[in-house]
């Protein structure tokens, strides 16, 4: 059991995870991420998920210039310009990971979208074009946020892989101080956007928001784990 770092006690970001307790937990804790975790991943499944993730990005950063454009006041629209520039740094420095792993970036940039990553990128473009920006960024929150608990349920495991992970570098970028600030930023954020933009009234919708999301989430790994022979 880990203690929940994200979001306040009684905000909307935890009443979200707690409505969508069953697809959370299929996607922070699914075999794959066990399989990270213990060093019994196969190579490629995390070579395939490595892929899909840049082209993934892509349409994350689309999301986060959509979420300047709905930004709610100026200051969040200064952040969210910054929150952009860092996750295009970001996408360089995916590819240049992406080369340790024998990926060169020619076969990643001639790689076509998996169908698991065109429903999740599309569907999140789709909730933010139909809805406000505090749809659309709950509809985002499950991916910042999560990598994060990931990172913690990783740690908590008592079948962690301590010594020789081949994946102990991805596992470290998520523990990160810099990362776990960033996920708290944006369980922050759910919060303060629910009490500013009526998120009681529209907890229904929302925490649908949220558990898809969540699902489409575990889909994702999944779609990693099925390309390991």
């Amino acid at each position: 059991m880990i203690t929940l770092p994200y979001g306040q006690p009684d905000g909307l970001f935890r009443r979200l995870r707690g409505a969508a307790k069953a697809e959370w937990s299929s996607f922070c804790w699914h075999p794959f991420v066990q399989e990270l975790a213990e060093g019994t991943l196969p190579v490629a499944a995390f070579r395939r998920y490595l892929i899909q993730d840049w082209l993934f990005l892509i349409h994350f950063a689309r999301a986060k210039a959509l979420a300047a454009y709905k930004a709610e006041s100026l200051e969040a629209l200064r952040g969210k310009s910054q929150a952009l520039t860092a996750l295009l740094s970001e996408m360089n420095m995916h590819l240049s990971y992406c080369t340790s792993w024998g990926l060169q970036e020619a076969d990643v940039l001639a790689e076509t979208e998996a169908p698991e990553t065109v429903a999740y990128t599309r569907w999140v473009l789709d909730r933010g074009m139909v809805g406000d920006i505090l749809d659309l960024e709950v509809a985002l929150a499950p991916c910042t946020v999560g990598y994060g608990e990931v990172a913690l349920r990783i740690a908590a495991h008592p079948g962690l892989r301590l010594a020789g992970n081949p994946y102990q570098s991805w596992i470290d970028a998520y523990s990160s101080s810099e990362y776990q600030a960033l996920a708290q930023g944006s369980a922050d954020r759910i919060d303060r956007l629910g009490l500013t933009h009526g998120g009681e009234a529209r907890f229904a919708s929302l925490s649908a928001t949220f558990s898809e999301a969540a699902r489409l989430e575990a889909a994702f790994w999944q779609m990693g784990l099925d390309a390991a022979p």
